[in-house]
């Protein structure tokens, strides 16, 4: 098999393993008996297979459910379920319309009641109803997405700015219990930052989101400064979390399938977090160094993207294009960096794959690295060497996946 060919086993085999189903089904199992209606609810870029999933498991239990997933992401009705999509990075009218929709279907319930919130990557953008001008909001998320602030700043402020997220779900569900199943999309399973915790106690306080505020110089009216420095609930008795399914598995998978395809698998890291061309021009430099036989290097996490220009991408195919150059002129070299949801950035691609022959063709192309990265134009660059890698929808979120294979 060519090394291209050993890239598309390995991301298929490890999408597969991170599918939600098997995890959800097993997840369930924890449920205690309950006496009166268990509502579903499910959001995140893999609620529609969660809930389906649920569904299959739990059956007659359930009572009618709402699922809110990406646009594009829905796969057809669910018995008993409300498929609504909805906009991710940033929220729309129709993420404000389905959100309603959960509040009221969620609102007034008794003690003998509960329900069961499905929780998956992209929840923060998916599910959300607005405390200050959605229009500002929207603003402030694209603010912090383009300064390369992490998703736990981007999360923390986004809590004070929300009726559902740090927790207010769950109050709002009060005196109902909420028992969570999430899917972990972050480093380090923090439930409390998965989809931005809305049935989680919230560890942040007002203090350090102001210094967020301040270093990444949001524009911030009166009204969202006033809510910048509201508190959070602390303690949620009424809450219970399960997290299932994160980036290690995702790693795991890809190190089974690297050493049955005949290399020495070395997970270097399940939480990369620096800024994607940094990551790339780090992983490519280990092509120098000598191995004695076939090695794969390992890496799961989720970088970060500064954008300095105006161009198409995202951060998959940045560290790609990044780990190109430091690739030039090798042999027996292949990199890959995908994300497990099937999508990187705003773009219809699911990450970037390089060798060492991609620099020279991208060159005779009319393409210098350094200028792309600049403009930040991945996509187009690598969609003109055969560099862009295409999954579709996927149906789970777990990170990212970026490997290094030497022959």
């Amino acid at each position: 098999m060519g090394m291209r060919e050993d890239a598309k086993r390995i991301i298929d085999e490890a999408l597969a393993f991170a599918k939600p189903d098997a995890a959800v089904e097993r997840a369930v199992g924890f449920l205690p008996e309950i006496c009166g209606k268990l509502i579903p609810i499910a959001i995140g870029k893999a609620a529609w297979q969660m809930a389906y999933a649920a569904k299959k498991q739990l059956g007659e239990r359930l009572s009618d459910g709402i699922v809110i997933t990406k646009h594009g992401y829905s796969a057809g009705e669910i018995e008993g379920f409300t498929v609504y999509e909805a906009g991710h990075p940033v929220p729309d009218e129709d993420t404000h319309r389905a959100t309603d929709a959960v509040l009221r279907k969620t609102a007034e319930l008794s003690a003998d009641d509960a329900v069961l919130f499905l929780v998956s990557g992209g929840g923060s953008a998916l599910f959300e109803k607005p405390l200050c001008k959605p229009e500002e909001m929207a603003s402030l998320t694209d603010e912090l997405l383009a300064s390369g602030a992490s998703i736990t700043e981007i999360n923390a402020v986004r809590k004070r700015l929300s009726a559902v997220k740090g927790g207010k779900f769950a109050l709002h569900c009060a005196p109902a219990r909420v028992f969570t199943v999430a899917l972990s999309d972050v480093l380090g399973d923090r439930a409390d930052v998965i989809a931005s915790g809305p049935a989680y106690p919230d560890p942040t306080y007002k203090e350090e989101v102001l210094l967020i505020a301040d270093e990444y110089g949001l524009h911030c009216s009166d009204e969202v400064r006033k809510l910048l420095e509201t508190e959070t609930p602390k303690e949620l008795p009424n809450a219970f979390t399960r997290i299932t399914g994160s980036v290690r598995q995702l790693c795991e998978s890809a190190e089974r399938t690297c050493a049955s395809l005949g290399y020495e698998p070395i997970i270097l890291t399940d939480g990369l977090s620096c800024e994607a061309k940094e990551a790339g021009a780090w992983l490519a430099s280990l092509a120098d160094s000598p191995v004695s036989c076939p090695t794969a290097y390992i890496c799961g996490g989720e970088t970060v993207v500064k954008l300095t220009g105006h161009g198409l991408g995202g951060r998959n195919q940045e560290l790609a294009l990044a780990a190109a150059e430091g690739l030039r002129g090798k042999d027996g070299v292949l990199l890959f960096s995908v994300g497990s949801d099937g999508t990187d950035g705003p773009t219809d691609a699911a990450g970037g794959i390089v060798d060492g022959e991609t620099a020279d063709r991208l060159e005779n192309a009319g393409y210098r690295i350094p200028d792309v990265l600049r403009e930040n134009d991945s996509y187009h660059a690598l969609a003109a060497v055969d560099g862009l890698l295409f999954t579709g929808p996927t149906g789970t979120n777990v990170n990212d996946l970026t490997v290094l294979l030497i022959r």
